[in-house]
């Protein structure tokens, strides 16, 4: 039973990269469609602050959202282990457990956002309509997070016991909910904002439902819990989660400050900027699943002591990043003009949304190397350098690098900063790994405490 449950510590790497990465993401853009189809709805009102606002907001909803990537890291990292270590018990304790968590955690931080929220957006530089609008949104939508914090940290299982079709469904479904309600709540009702955020917080109910089924139904279901199991796996789920949500949560406090800085060149700059944030991750879904999927590859690898396949997943990542970023990137210069069309863009943002979809997006070959090499670091005990990094590139990677760049090209500066400071900080990740990688290659050093189990059997031979 251990060799199905640990599918990929048996053949062809690249091929369960390829397969873990396209499934995983076909979830992935069906939710980042919708966002975007939010965002044509929103833009076909004609109203700027609308725009501007959702691109405020989703600034927050980044930050809220990362906290749930990091608890569904951990839960990932530590079932794939166990799974790969041919033990399905510790694996079905670890998952329950970590959906407790994150359920508590997640209300607890979605709490602490909400009561907050005005002074975040204001301090993200929105004002007077744009402000009022945004914490609107927001105030619908945040208390939602236990709900997104289920069905992420479920898809995690799920793929950590190799079923990402299942996981990948659960997203689907929830773009499917989203899309239908859309239309009727922001144009049939005509609550504009107000059914955007509604349709959001149904979708996020949708996926924890349908990422739970199959947990129960084909996975061994979960434990009952226990305050002694509950006890048992705090400590190792917070030694990933902690790192990993850092790491996560440097990210939006990255984009915070781009957003800040754009903000001074006008709501058509943030509106354009926001509209580069809804169709990146459209473009490049495979390579935002790619950090989630390549993530249990190494995992169960390395629980099953596999170095060489290790690191032949590390290397297999990075040339299925460079594939999908020359292929999507033509794409998006190709699609320039329909861009254009339907958002009708003109001015700044156009200028923004042209930038983008040219030249930047080849640089968003660093952004895959930074996930690829975080994945090794969370799958192979050190969390902690994925913080580091990530915390590097969203500060030393960004703040300087924007004000150079800002003040010499403007608002297209401050998009070409951001990406040149992640190239940096993207070597330096890629560095570290391959040295994490490397270590794990040696055989552990006896610990201390068989040493001294070792003489004491010697001395009462000895006795003998």
């Amino acid at each position: 039973m251990a060799d199905t449950q640990a599918k990929f510590t048996q053949g062809n790497l690249f091929r369960h990269i390829s397969i873990m990465s396209f499934t995983a993401s076909v979830g992935l853009i069906a939710i980042f469609v919708v966002d975007l189809v939010d965002m044509i709805f929103i833009s076909m009102l004609g109203k700027a602050e609308l725009a501007a606002a959702v691109g405020y907001a989703g600034a927050i909803l980044f930050f809220t959202t990362s906290f749930g990537i990091g608890m569904a890291i951990a839960a990932g990292a530590l079932v794939a282990r166990a799974l790969g270590a041919g033990d399905e018990d510790e694996a079905r304790r670890r998952a329950t457990n970590s959906l407790i968590y994150g359920v508590v955690f997640g209300a607890i931080f979605a709490a602490l956002v909400w009561l907050n929220l005005r002074f975040f957006v204001t301090l993200l530089g929105a004002s007077d309509e744009t402000l009022d609008l945004a914490v609107h949104y927001l105030q619908i939508i945040v208390p939602s997070l236990p709900f997104l914090m289920v069905g992420m940290i479920g898809g995690a299982i799920l793929r950590a016991h190799g079923d990402a079709r299942r996981a990948m469904m659960a997203t689907i479904w929830g773009g499917l909910v989203n899309a239908v309600l859309d239309p009727i709540l922001i144009f049939g009702l005509d609550l504009e904002l107000t059914g955007a955020a509604l349709a959001s917080v149904c979708a996020r109910i949708t996926i924890a439902w349908v990422a739970m089924l199959p947990l129960i139904r084909s996975h061994g279901g979960l434990d009952r819990p226990s305050l002694q199991s509950l006890h048992l796996d705090l400590r190792p789920i917070l030694a990933i989660a902690i790192p990993a949500i850092l790491t996560q949560l440097a990210t939006p406090i990255g984009q915070a400050y781009v957003t800040r800085a754009m903000a001074a060149y006008g709501e058509e700059a943030v509106a354009g900027m926001a509209i580069v944030g809804r169709i990146t991750p459209v473009g490049f879904g495979i390579i935002f699943a790619l950090s989630g999927a390549i993530g249990p590859i190494i995992g169960q690898n390395a629980g099953a002591g596999l170095h060489d396949r290790v690191r032949g997943a590390f290397r297999d990542g990075m040339i299925f990043t460079a594939m999908v970023v020359v292929v999507v990137s033509s794409l998006f210069f190709l699609a320039r003009p329909l861009l254009a069309a339907v958002f009708e863009l003109d001015g700044i943002a156009l200028t923004l949304v042209f930038l983008f979809a040219g030249p930047l997006s080849l640089m968003f070959f660093f952004n895959g190397v930074l996930f690829v090499s975080n994945a090794a670091f969370n799958n192979l005990g050190h969390p902690f350098y994925s913080t580091t990094v990530n915390w590097g590139r969203h500060t030393l990677g960004t703040i300087p690098f924007v004000i150079v760049g800002a003040s010499m090209f403007g608002a297209p500066g401050v998009l070409i900063g951001q990406y040149l400071g992640g190239a940096v900080f993207a070597a330096i990740a890629y560095l570290l790994a391959l040295r994490v990688i490397g270590a794990a290659d040696q055989p552990p050093p006896a610990k201390e405490p068989f040493q001294r189990q070792a003489r004491l059997m010697s001395l009462f031979h000895h006795r003998r």
